[in-house]
């Protein structure tokens, strides 16, 4: 019988080895210096503490894969699209290149697009589609929450259900935790089919904790396709006590780009119930006449790259004019944080849009950390005060226009897995540059260095405690 003075040095032993076993993972698996000897530091200096944190936040999933997409189910390369030249620069001709060979999505030229904006007019978007729906309904969301919007929706799949289309319903495991159990019954009892990815459940819970599906994606009949920053959450309709009205952007394709929204549905439904969905039984896009150049970024933890972080990182270094930007969360990391200071310092006009206050006060301490750097370097800030501004936007010189989930933080960038739209029109560009500067007006514009350096004492020791928590963040 183990005795307690014989127990602690076996359980010193142990702890020694995991640490160990943890410090070899770091050497070979570890992709920046600078991340890994802090995380080396870490499981030395915090008995416990650095071991269980690094299992949370620290591993590489690039290197060991939670899903093994390439050797299980992937269709993202069957795709083959006409070839297409859109209009933009030559400089960043690259960017187009890059998605297709980083995120295995080819441009694709026949599409229409429409933009939305904030949550009843993408809702009743989504509603009038949905009932034009005739084979399948699929649909994807982060936050999924009872309410006004999840009712109506259940009234549509009940409508649909009966007229023979199958409906699937993916939701996040975290995201959407408030999600009740009363409600998916009712969900099942229609015949709804639905899936939670990386559930909240002990035996998964540090390795999948960190690791959220963050993308919002409708798909009917693999004919109209919705994406970007909206969730099922009634906030969008009645505001929040706290944050008021909430303010985001959406997008509804038709035409090509749709099939590859369904075949990254296709791919998550698999890796959250098992279930194959046999893609050839879609109807192909039908003929649209459009003539939007569209292309989707479906980013995660398991590929092979930064995909989302080389992206937005080839965009800012490709500014020439401008570079406007709409997001909650920007909390940059180096590479980000030297492009956009780069730009602005070469005379490109890079603003900021973001909102006053945040739903997370840290996060909002920690975005504010980076102000100074920016003001510095000649980055113009706006605070929107009316609400919280959750629109994940980027347009570049009339050319590129980003609308989708991903934020601008070490989270969405490396962490998530996210669906962002980047769309080459020059139309959709000045529209969304007219909103932009429209808000602008609207905000409160942070631009002189000197001023904001004068702010109390207690606000900057905050947003420094906050920023060494970035990369959690």
């Amino acid at each position: 019988m183990l005795t307690e003075s014989m127990l602690i040095p076996i359980l010193i032993a142990l702890y020694v080895l995991i640490a160990a076993i943890m410090v070899v993972s770091l050497l070979l698996n570890g992709v920046r210096p600078s991340k890994t000897l802090a995380w080396l530091l870490a499981i030395f200096t915090i008995p416990v503490g650095g071991v269980l944190l690094y299992i949370l936040f620290g591993r590489n999933r690039r290197k060991s894969k939670m899903f093994t997409l390439k050797n299980e189910f992937s269709i993202r390369d069957e795709v083959q699209y006409p070839q297409c030249t859109p209009p933009i620069s030559g400089n960043k001709e690259k960017i187009i290149k890059l998605i297709h060979n980083a995120a295995q999505c080819p441009i694709s030229c026949k599409n229409e697009v429409e933009l939305l904006k904030d949550g009843r007019n993408t809702f009743e978007s989504i509603f009038e589609a949905l009932e034009k729906a005739e084979e399948h309904i699929h649909l994807q969301y982060y936050i999924f929450e009872d309410g006004v919007l999840a009712d109506k929706l259940l009234e549509i799949f009940e409508r649909k259900i009966a007229q023979n289309v199958t409906v699937r319903l993916l939701y996040d495991g975290i995201g959407s935790y408030s999600l009740s159990k009363k409600y998916l019954k009712r969900l099942h009892s229609i015949g709804v089919q639905t899936a939670q990815f990386l559930p909240f459940r002990f035996g998964r819970f540090l390795s999948a904790l960190n690791y959220r599906n963050h993308r919002k994606i409708i798909v009917i009949d693999n004919k109209i396709g919705f994406t970007g920053g909206i969730n099922i959450s009634d906030k969008y309709l009645k505001g929040d006590p706290s944050l008021g009205k909430w303010h985001d952007t959406h997008l509804k394709v038709e035409g090509e780009a749709v099939d590859f929204l369904n075949r990254t549905f296709v791919i998550d439904w698999f890796l959250a119930s098992g279930e194959q969905v046999d893609i050839s039984s879609f109807q192909l896009h039908p003929k649209i006449n459009g003539e939007h150049f569209l292309q989707i970024v479906a980013s995660g933890p398991d590929d092979d790259f930064d995909v989302m972080e080389q992206v937005y990182f080839s965009i800012i270094n490709s500014a020439e004019k401008y570079l406007y930007i709409v997001n909650p969360y920007i909390i940059p990391n180096h590479a980000i944080l030297q492009g956009l200071s780069t730009a602005a310092l070469s005379g490109v006009d890079v603003r900021l849009l973001m909102s006053d206050t945040t739903d997370i006060k840290l996060v909002d301490w920690c975005v504010r950390a980076y102000f100074d750097t920016y003001l510095k370097s000649g980055i113009k800030i706006y605070l929107y005060p009316d609400g919280f501004l959750h629109s994940k936007v980027m347009l570049c010189d009339d050319e590129i226009a980003s609308i989708g989930t991903a934020n601008l933080d070490n989270r969405s960038l490396q962490q998530n897995y996210e669906a962002q739209a980047f769309v080459y029109d020059t139309d959709l560009c000045a529209q969304m540059k007219a909103d932009f500067l429209k808000d602008c007006d609207k905000s409160i514009a942070l631009l002189d260095y000197k001023e904001h350096r004068e702010r109390p004492m207690i606000k900057k020791i905050l947003e420094g405690f906050a920023k060494l928590l970035s990369p959690l963040l």
